[in-house]
């Protein structure tokens, strides 16, 4: 199995493990990801602004490279993922952006969203299947109570994002399941950690971020994975007391016995 990669500015530096893991486990697993050539910067953020393009095209370029090799783009980073699936919605649905920006770029075929955007997780589930990653384990996680979180940005809007019910997910907590983990469930899972107002507001981003850890530790959790680099980087910061907290490939690959938690030099 071969998808096209996308994967985005920060795996290439703060957040090379999320990338090299996620690699290593795809690999043990059967799939190829395969780096799309000369990919930008997604942007960081969608901007609901209908009439704003410029920002976006990056995104469309990288969709419409994934149509033109004939695979489903693949994404790690919960902020690229949000970008690229949205992105990939405006330019099926909404026509007056899609020309805008076929005009603008020139494409030697036009894209109107052809390309399958999905998330490392949705391979895992729905193209690997959860008994195969099990069946692949050799280093089990049994005993370990492990809270995923989601973040707000890998789940909504939900009728773009499709990947689970953004307001009780179990995508992650299946993925514990398969490593041999305990998944703790708890009620900030799916919460802000106060993301993009870390430079505008630090305190009110600690606060937040806190309130994160605090409840998964508060329900057990020895320990707390995400997909979102800025997410990981905010509790690390700002709850370094509470759960450990890595990427939630960093124990695919430990489990799967081919490389595990790495040290990470923003950290």
């Amino acid at each position: 199995m071969i998808f096209s990669y996308y994967p985005g500015c920060t795996l290439k530096n703060k957040a090379a493990e999320l990338d090299r893991t996620a690699r290593l486990a795809a690999e043990r697993l059967g799939f190829t990801l395969e780096e799309l050539p000369e990919w930008q910067c997604c942007g960081g953020v969608f901007s609901s602004a209908r009439d704003e393009i410029a920002s976006k095209l990056a995104a469309v370029r990288a969709l419409a490279a994934a149509r033109d090799a004939g695979h489903d783009l693949v994404t790690l980073c919960s902020a690229c993922h949000n970008v690229l699936k949205q992105a990939n919605d405006a330019m099926a649905h909404d026509a007056d952006f899609a020309m805008k920006a076929n005009n603008y770029m020139q494409l030697e075929t036009p894209y109107h969203g052809e390309t399958r955007v999905l998330h490392y997780l949705e391979v895992l589930r729905d193209v690997v299947g959860w008994d195969r990653v099990a069946a692949a384990v050799t280093h089990p996680l049994a005993g370990q109570k492990v809270a995923a979180y989601y973040g707000c940005l890998l789940l909504r809007p939900g009728a773009v994002m499709a990947m689970d019910n953004p307001e009780n997910p179990v995508i992650m907590e299946d993925f514990l399941r398969a490593l041999g983990a305990d998944p703790v469930i708890y009620p900030y899972r799916n919460e802000c950690c106060g993301g993009y107002i870390t430079l505008e507001d630090p305190d009110l981003a600690a606060k937040k971020s806190r309130q994160v850890a605090d409840s998964a530790a508060g329900f057990g959790a020895q320990q707390m994975v995400t997909a979102c680099p800025l997410c990981l980087y905010n509790i690390h910061k700002n709850a370094a007391d509470g759960p450990e907290i890595c990427y939630f490939t960093e124990l695919l690959a430990q489990a799967l016995g081919v490389g595990g938690k790495g040290a990470r030099d923003d950290q």
